[in-house]
């Protein structure tokens, strides 16, 4: 809810508040959508990527669990668990599940009713509870009629734990807010960081200020804006100008006592909302006119910094150029070439071969290490011999006229299963560089993807990352430069200017001022 929550109390129902626990139900139901993507997502996609319930989930999110192997081992559930571990016997923690899939194209109608109706029927044999965490994503998108399934999520959880139960929901800082996925949840907390690698802290804050309200320690109120803009803020790092003063400004927010949290949303620029744009909101306690005025704040900030534009990309041709010319950091480390426009973080499939066909045209006198998808390549190279000579087509298996495929010829290497990867072949081609093939998007954010297979980053001049911002996290003590790679993909920057919006929108029409847009948006 946007406003006051009515919060069941214990106290008014003729019971003692510490009488018996605060049974607090948590879980996840996490995506990102690209709609741009020639792959819908299907419940098998959760299923081979990550898919726990019951005493799995509380065992995964525990202090010695690993909540999401091949991800990584703590996240949102489990800085939620440890935020309840503050309160000791006076919270039980309630575990329903979760699922987490890629970033890929839209929900299938039948993943998304699915999804719903295991939510609501897990909160059922859970029991009474006293409140609901949910981890989300906030751009899932879905086939049907309903296209914005998180906010149908949400009302599913009001419908059956009733209207006095809080909800608190964390959200990555891409998400979209809309009116429903603002109502349907009492407090909504997003990630701090760009690269992301505060999950479990949006958890604990988010769990930390459920627990505070439920025992009447606080009384959430919130306010929102959205703004008209889906680009600016220039890499919209946190740790780099623009957007550290913005990030920071919400930390020096936080330490007035009546304001509980400030959050910032620059939105999934491959999602097709009609709304789409960035988002400010803020949570006080009980102090609406303090929580309008910093999200109007917030807000201002965002518009403020909307005319600064994102690093230059590169050619694959002109990154192997500056790759040469990088010498000397490459000794000490090797270069990262973001495939910008495959980047299976947000939702490209990874079979884009644009890039590796540059490198075996024009990377002679270079070593590097690429990932590819192709499942049927996976199968017919899987039972081969290690050492055996390989000369195949790859890629272009979803989308061969957008991404013809590229033969290659070389040594078969290694083979391994790799989460959420899938299985994963290596091969050394003639000219000496390192193909990794999976028959699942590639997921490659970690030099252990490369390692699990034989193949030590360090040792190349250059690695492509199917990644625009997280591997920066995992490469910082490899990563000796950065470039930015546009070939052609799903994941291009410019798809964002084919859709259709239902107010004028920043940089694609001048737009001076961002409230008339923010008040239709919002129904204000």
């Amino acid at each position: 809810m946007s406003g006051e929550a009515l919060f069941r109390h214990p106290d008014t129902e003729g019971e003692n508040m510490h009488a018996r626990p605060l049974r607090i139900a948590y879980g996840r139901i996490s995506q990102e959508t690209n709609a741009f993507s020639p792959v819908d997502s299907t419940l098998e996609d959760f299923r081979r990527s990550h898919l726990l319930e019951g005493e799995g989930l509380r065992a995964a999110c525990s202090l010695l669990g690993n909540e999401a192997p091949g991800w990584t081992p703590v996240a949102e559930l489990s800085g939620f668990r440890l935020a309840a571990a503050r309160w000791g016997r006076q919270v039980e923690p309630v575990p329903l599940f979760s699922a987490w899939a890629l970033p890929s194209g839209p929900l299938s109608e039948d993943a998304f009713l699915t999804l719903r109706n295991r939510l609501v029927e897990s909160l059922r044999r859970a029991g009474p509870v006293d409140g609901v965490y949910l981890a989300m994503h906030g751009a899932m998108r879905a086939r049907g009629p309903v296209r914005e399934p998180e906010g149908a999520f949400l009302a599913a959880v009001r419908e059956t734990v009733g209207p006095g139960v809080p909800v608190a929901v964390t959200l990555d800082l891409h998400a979209q807010l809309t009116p429903a996925l603002v109502d349907g949840a009492d407090l909504l907390v997003a990630y701090r960081t760009n690269p992301h690698w505060d999950l479990a802290g949006a958890g604990w804050r988010a769990g930390s200020l459920l627990v505070r309200a439920l025992r009447g320690e606080i009384r959430p109120v919130a306010a929102w804006r959205s703004l008209p803009m889906v680009f600016g803020g220039g890499t919209t790092l946190n740790l780099l100008p623009p957007m550290r003063s913005i990030f920071r400004r919400m930390k020096r927010m936080e330490r007035n006592p009546k304001v509980l949290c400030a959050s910032l949303f620059m939105c999934h620029v491959w999602n097709d909302s009609p709304d789409l744009g960035w988002s400010t909101h803020v949570v006080t306690d009980g102090d609406r006119p303090l929580a309008e005025a910093l999200a109007e704040e917030l807000a201002n900030r965002a518009w403020a910094v909307r005319h600064v534009k994102p690093p230059r990309f590169v050619s694959a041709e002109e990154a192997l150029t500056l790759v040469r010319k990088t010498r000397l950091r490459r000794r000490l480390g090797t270069v990262c070439l973001s495939d910008a426009s495959d980047n299976v973080g947000a939702g490209g499939t990874g079979e884009n071969t644009h890039l590796l066909r540059a490198v075996l045209e024009h990377g002679a006198g270079l070593t590097g290490f690429l990932p590819i998808l192709d499942a049927p390549a996976v199968e017919d190279l899987w039972d081969r011999p290690t050492g055996s000579r390989v000369a195949l087509p790859v890629g272009g298996r979803l989308d061969p006229e957008t991404h013809p495929p590229v033969t290659v010829e070389g040594t078969l290497l290694s083979r391994k299963e790799m989460k959420p990867s899938g299985r994963a072949v290596a091969i050394r081609t003639s000219a000496g560089h390192g193909l990794v093939i999976t028959d699942r998007p590639p997921f490659n954010i970690r030099p252990g993807f490369f390692r699990d297979l034989g193949l030590e980053p360090r040792h190349a001049d250059f690695v492509v990352v199917k990644s625009l911002f997280h591997f920066r996290v995992f490469y910082v003590g490899l990563n000796r430069r950065s470039l930015v790679v546009r070939t052609r993909g799903s994941t291009d920057l410019d798809l964002v200017r084919t859709l259709r919006f239902n107010d004028p929108v920043h940089p694609m029409e001048d737009v001076a001022d961002w409230r008339g847009a923010d008040r239709r948006r919002r129904g204000a």
